[in-house]
């Protein structure tokens, strides 16, 4: 199955930005290089019309339990803005902030939610 129409899926880029932000801040760490190196791939491909990743690579490469919530995200985005917005709050509901060790490095932690809450 392709992941290149993803990016058309989103409403706007704030949405797709909420999205990115998410995949980065609660779902990449960085002590798990490969799996990473795979979200990152897929963060990558969000925001463009090229193939960066293949869903066979994810599922060969994520944990099963950030295999689940990619596999929710895409599911998501082929159904409906809303029920994007409802991943994004799940996730951010259900996974704290990753330690990421460049940001405890650099002294800039991120905080707060990807949307501003209603």
């Amino acid at each position: 199955m392709t992941l290149t129409d993803l990016p058309a899926g989103f409403r706007d880029e704030e949405q797709r930005g909420y999205v990115r932000r998410v995949i980065h801040d609660r779902l990449a760490d960085d002590r798990d290089q490969q799996e990473c190196r795979y979200l990152m791939r897929f963060w990558w491909q969000l925001g463009m019309s090229y193939r960066e990743v293949k869903l066979d690579q994810l599922r060969a490469n994520l944990g099963e339990g950030t295999l689940r919530l990619v596999e929710e995200l895409i599911d998501a985005v082929r159904t409906s803005h809303e029920a994007i917005d409802g991943w994004v709050d799940a996730v951010e509901g259900s996974r704290p902030v990753v330690r990421d060790r460049g940001f405890e490095e650099a002294e800039t932690w991120p905080g707060g939610r990807a949307r501003p809450a209603p």
